[in-house]
């Protein structure tokens, strides 16, 4: 698959998701009787969508309405919820800060302490409203942050980092052994993020219930540009499903691959689940919802790092309400809304009942998908060529 870029060095194409195409096959379908459903840690979710963990997406209330509309909000337990009594105030500040800004200004927002005592209270304000309270944090802080998340009645842990291994190696402090971690949390644990098989391996052994793949695809994040790391999301889902299915041979035990980041309309999703993802990790599309607390911006969770950031604030603008987003009518045109009817309709096209079934569909390498006949969108920038 390799091919040689210079004197004994050889790299590998891959594929990100305006790359690629899925082909419909032999069988149509009534999107109606398409199951959208996915299963994670023993409870089924109508919605296999899920709220990134950061600032400007995830507050209490909208994990309590993404939780009424049957999906999963992850709350950013390093971010300002954490580190203020009134986040709302702080989230209004960096909204109107003008983008030179904004930086600095978000650098200098995230030096406050985290409270214990809000990691608490933020669960607990989640389950007082019904919703499923899912939170995350970096690795450091995953031990603390868990009995705390664990005894306010947590539904599930996330832990998460710009690149995650099983294997870190430290000597200022001490790394988090994920195999312990997850031994030890009476709640499903997910695991995150990684981009190949061998590390996915290596992290299924630990006995998380998910796993999050994805480095540097988001709309605010900066990584691959300012790191240069990465894997388009098309290829690195592809080869971490293929690690998930050979665990599953070996062990009998199926863990889920949640593709995370990377998705600005519902194609994407619809491509990441062919890919072979059983679920997706969306954060630019729900910043646009009126319950998203970043007032129309969206910013990632390295954006904060005091000396050398990897994401920056963006202007997504707000469209409309999050089950607009999730269920429609859509009132845009480029896809961002109505996602779950696009999945549907798509599974419908492709002949695919059930997200499993979006595993085995034909995906084609199509580099003017994006561009074939949309000259005039392309002219007018409306449609696919926002």
């Amino acid at each position: 698959m390799a091919e040689w870029i210079g004197i004994g060095k050889r790299a590998r194409r891959c594929y990100g998701f305006d790359e690629v195409a899925l082909a419909p096959g032999r069988i149509t379908m009534d999107p109606q009787e398409a199951d959208p459903n996915w299963e994670f840690a023993g409870k089924k979710f109508s919605v296999p969508i899920l709220a990134a963990a950061m600032d400007g997406v995830v507050g209490v209330k909208f994990a309590i309405e993404m939780s009424r509309l049957g999906g999963v909000a992850v709350l950013n337990l390093d971010g300002v919820q954490t580190r203020y009594d009134n986040p709302d105030e702080v989230l209004y500040d960096i909204a109107k800060a003008n983008p030179e800004e904004a930086t600095n200004l978000i650098q200098k927002v995230y030096t406050t302490p985290i409270k214990e005592k809000l990691v608490s209270k933020r669960v607990e304000e989640i389950k007082k409203g019904g919703g499923y309270a899912a939170v995350s944090c970096i690795p450091q802080n995953a031990a603390t942050f868990a009995r705390l998340a664990e005894k306010a009645g947590a539904d599930c842990f996330v832990v998460q980092s710009t690149v995650t291994t099983a294997t870190h190696i430290a000597k200022r402090y001490k790394p988090l052994d994920l195999e312990k971690f997850t031994k030890e949390r009476k709640i499903p644990v997910i695991i995150g993020n990684c981009v190949t098989y061998d590390v996915t391996l290596e992290l299924l052994e630990t006995g998380c219930a998910a796993i999050l793949v994805g480095v540097g695809p988001g709309a605010a994040c900066t990584t691959r540009g300012v790191l240069g790391i990465g894997v388009p999301q098309v290829t690195s889902t592809i080869d971490c499903a293929q690690a998930r299915d050979f665990y599953f041979k070996k062990t009998g035990k199926y863990v889920p691959i949640i593709t995370d980041g990377g998705m600005r309309r519902g194609g994407d999703v619809c491509k990441a689940f062919a890919s072979g993802a059983d679920a997706v990790m969306v954060g630019s599309a729900f910043a646009r919802s009126k319950e998203a607390p970043g007032r129309g911006f969206h910013w990632g969770m390295a954006t904060s790092h005091s000396n050398l950031p990897r994401g920056t604030r963006v202007e997504v603008g707000v469209s409309g309400s999050l089950e607009q987003i999730l269920f429609g009518p859509a009132v845009v045109d480029d896809g961002s809304q109505n996602l779950m009817g696009a999945l549907t309709t798509s599974m419908g096209c492709l002949g695919a009942r059930t997200i499993k079934d979006m595993h085995f569909v034909e995906i084609i390498i199509a580099p003017s998908i994006q561009s074939e006949g949309k000259i005039f969108q392309a002219s007018q920038r409306i449609g696919m060529c926002k």
